[in-house]
Parts: structure tokens; sequence; C-alpha cells
């Protein structure tokens, strides 16, 4: 049932919640509380995006570094990592954590601060020669096991400068893993 008073307002058993003056005044705190969590969620938003491409190269901050099955402390540890240094592929982010798989394919999420921008790379294959200069008939430095981890200094479209102790030297990027295929890396 609904009436109309003197000043031609309507009246009906709700008219306590929906006098005009309230329906403008709720609608203004509604739209001013939705524009506060856009902004707020868009801010930590970016404050939590690394605005780096993905996948990419990094390596182990830590000589021993959990990988859990989700990205939170809550999830339990599948596997863990034992070597400071070693080169993972970061594959996924969310907010602090990072989804790496190492060169076998095993993945799992740890916490950035567990890992450095340096770059290393693993020689693959057989043993590997170590060139003083980027060409098969250069002199060579010292052959490479496979497993070995060497420092990464730069890379160009076939070749990789390596440093590991105190050999450095250039090798195919073909015979390493931590290198993007088209990637091109200078330190």
């Amino acid at each position: 049932m609904i009436l109309n008073n003197k000043r031609g307002l309507e009246i009906s058993p709700f008219s306590a919640y929906s006098h005009p003056l309230m329906e403008n005044r709720f609608l203004t705190l509604l739209a001013f509380i939705l524009c506060f969590w856009a902004i707020t969620a868009h801010a930590a938003e970016e404050e939590n995006n690394t605005q780096l491409p993905v996948p990419r190269f990094v390596t182990l901050n830590a000589d021993e570094v959990n990988l859990r099955t989700g990205p939170g402390l809550r999830y339990p540890v599948e596997l863990v990592l034992k070597k400071d240094g070693l080169p993972v592929e970061i594959v996924k982010e969310f907010d602090v954590w990072r989804q790496i798989a190492d060169k076998d394919g095993d993945k799992g999420w740890v916490h950035k601060s567990m890992l450095s921008g340096k770059r290393s790379v693993i020689v693959t294959g057989p043993a590997q020669t170590l060139y003083k200069k980027p060409d098969d008939g250069a002199k060579p430095v010292v052959k490479l096991e496979p497993g070995v981890i060497a420092g990464l200094d730069r890379c160009d479209r076939e070749w990789c400068y390596l440093k590991i102790a105190s050999y450095r030297g250039w090798i195919k990027r073909k015979n390493v893993w931590g290198v993007l295929p088209d990637e091109k890396f200078t330190k």
C-alpha cells in the first residue's frame, strides 16, 4: 500500500529506508566504496607485478630451497633443491611467489627471496669444449662435463660466454640449459 503525504512523497511500509535523500547518500557512499576498492586493488596488483617477462631464467639464492605444491607457506614441500646458483626457469608468478622449473622439469613454488637475478647455465649433452673465441676452430680453453654449472656473461645468436672458476670462454648455446631460445643476453 502506497500513500502520498502532504509534501507529495510516497509513503510505503519501507518509507524509512527509501527517502530520496537517503537513497542519494547511500548511492554516493556505495560509489565511493567501490572506487576506493578498485583503486587499492589495482595498486596492490601493480606492487606485486614485476613487469619482467615470463618465462625467464634466474638462479637459486640459497643452498636449500623448498619447492611447494602451491604459492604459499600453507602448501606442502614437494621437493628440496640443494644448490646455490642453480639455474631455474620462472614459469608463473603469483604475488611474491614464483613457480619455477629445473633442468629435469621438476616444478614447484618458491618465495621470490629464494631467487637471484644472477645468471648461470648447466652444460648439457656429452662433454663440451669451451673456446677462446666464438668459433669451432678457435683455441680450446677447457673441456666441461655434463651437469657443470657456469656463470653466464652474455649470449649472442649461437654462442654464450661463460665463466667457471678461473676459466673464461665461449660455448655453443645449444649445449647449455638456462637461456631461452631467442634470448639475447648481456650482463
